[in-house]
């Protein structure tokens, strides 16, 4: 089973930039999308009711921002909109798919803000209550697959340029020791598993100064397993040369 995860920054701007010539080529199992800036009732038709795929939208009451989506081929057992905290549910920022052998839980990650990051602690407490739940599934002998834009780099090697931004939102200290955290109760970060210590892979760069052209990236996007679904992994990947987006998708491929 093929999965992906792409914070696509507005659906409508990255269909204008071959979303669905994308979907239709590569026909993976599910697609996981983030930052979709659409509200349900303006999604059109063709994009709701996408042939081969169940699709399932957990927008803001704010619109034009945030907003997630799971496209699927298989159709869930069950899915969930929100962790029951309202000032996150009316961000749109989780959905939930229960399937046979795993939870999938696809999450756009709060932004701790630029300058005097005000945003920071709103986004440690959603940072804590995605890993209640996780805790909680797990505990209850569910295997869990958390993907999505966590909006941190966990390592110095997770982006180029380490050292002058130790004080830039994503790479906070606060942040980074969430993502530790995290990763100590039983969480792999799927990614690095497979490619540990390797530098130079990176799923989002900014839109000025060429970033992207020169390769001036983070690595803000993941999927993470709790220890137990481990071996079920075969593989991950970052789909670096897939443009529609100031991040591009990344994968996993599960038994």
């Amino acid at each position: 089973m093929q999965l992906i995860s792409w914070n696509v920054n507005g659906i409508r701007a990255c269909i204008k930039k071959g979303f669905f010539d994308w979907l239709q080529k590569e026909q993976p199992d599910i697609v996981c999308l983030q930052e979709t800036k659409i509200h349900e009732d303006d999604i059109p038709e063709n994009l709701k009711n996408i042939e081969g795929y169940h699709s399932y939208w957990h927008s803001g009451t704010k619109k034009g921002y945030s907003g997630v989506a799971i496209l699927s081929k298989e159709e869930p057992l069950s899915v969930q909109h929100d962790i029951g905290e309202n000032k996150f549910d009316e961000e749109g920022r989780v959905l939930i798919a229960e399937y046979a052998k795993f939870i999938l839980i696809t999450c756009y990650f709060p932004n701790s803000g630029r300058g005097e990051h005000g945003r920071l602690d709103y986004k440690l407490d959603f940072n804590n209550h995605i890993l209640t739940h996780c805790n909680k599934l797990v505990k209850e002998g569910k295997n869990i697959i958390l993907c999505g834009d966590l909006n941190v780099a966990h390592e110095p090697i997770d982006l180029k340029n380490p050292k002058t931004n130790t004080k830039t939102a994503g790479y906070l200290p606060e942040e980074r020791a969430w993502m530790t955290a995290f990763l100590k109760q039983g969480y792999i970060d799927t990614f690095r598993h497979f490619h540990p210590g390797e530098e130079g892979h990176y799923s989002w760069w900014s839109y000025m100064f060429q970033a992207r052209k020169k390769d001036i990236g983070w690595r803000i996007d993941y999927f993470c397993v709790n220890e137990k679904f481990l071996d079920k992994v075969k593989k991950t990947s970052i789909l670096k040369k897939v443009e529609g987006s100031d991040h591009c998708p990344i994968g996993l491929e599960v038994e």
